[in-house]
């Protein structure tokens, strides 16, 4: 069942991953819940920041922004420096001016692709949020309304050529499954038991009304 409290907790005792900082990946189809989630974990952690990967890409580099972050963000906070993000406007296609990303101890990042191959040795933790693809795209295109209908069709398109070449959930440590109570955390295909493991095997033989450590 859903306790953000105690896994914030957990997040926090992890080693960190990127310099000083605890970098916790979000990662899941677009329209799965990833920024709601990111949010009130974010909340749990005593306001960690959230980098959001629509501030990343663009347009014209939907998946092909992995350098870019490395300069900006990844460089930067392997440094214990601030990092600075130029978030990217949707509507003007620009980048705006650069906001502050600080190397707080646990510094969240969601997204599609959150997860990919060039950003696994800079994680603390891989977090993926268990819906499927289409059900999650269903959910965005509900949202986003029929003016966006057609970005939704060049999306999922290029959402599945990424996912068939660098998949993240095989990798991720935690299933996050959206709950009518809030979220449950399964173990993910990554999970093993260690320490400051948050989930581990030998939680899917706990009745689901148990927490998991």
């Amino acid at each position: 069942m859903d306790d953000l409290d105690r896994h914030a907790a957990a997040l926090r005792a992890l080693p960190p991953s990127c310099g000083p900082v605890r970098l916790v990946a979000v990662d899941g189809h677009a329209g799965s819940g990833k920024s709601t989630f990111a949010g009130r974990l974010a909340r749990a952690l005593g306001g960690a920041p959230v980098l959001h990967l629509d501030d990343i890409a663009t347009h014209d580099e939907l998946f092909s922004w992995t350098d870019r972050l490395r300069a900006d963000v990844l460089g930067p906070l392997s440094r214990g420096q601030v990092a600075h993000v130029h978030p990217y406007d949707w509507n003007l296609r620009r980048f705006d001016p650069p906001r502050p990303l600080p190397p707080a101890p646990v510094v969240l990042i969601e997204g599609v692709g959150a997860g990919r191959r060039a950003m696994r040795p800079y994680l603390a933790r891989l977090l993926w949020m268990e819906r499927g693809a289409e059900e999650s795209w269903g959910r965005g295109r509900h949202r986003d309304g029929p003016a966006q209908y057609a970005f939704w069709d060049g999306w999922t398109a290029a959402e599945t050529r990424h996912f068939a070449a660098d998949p993240s959930r095989p990798f991720a440590d935690v299933l996050v499954r959206e709950c009518p109570s809030g979220y449950e955390w399964l173990p993910g295909p990554a999970a093993t038991a260690g320490a400051n493991q948050i989930i581990t095997e030998r939680d899917r033989l706990l009745p689901p009304s148990q927490p998991p450590y």
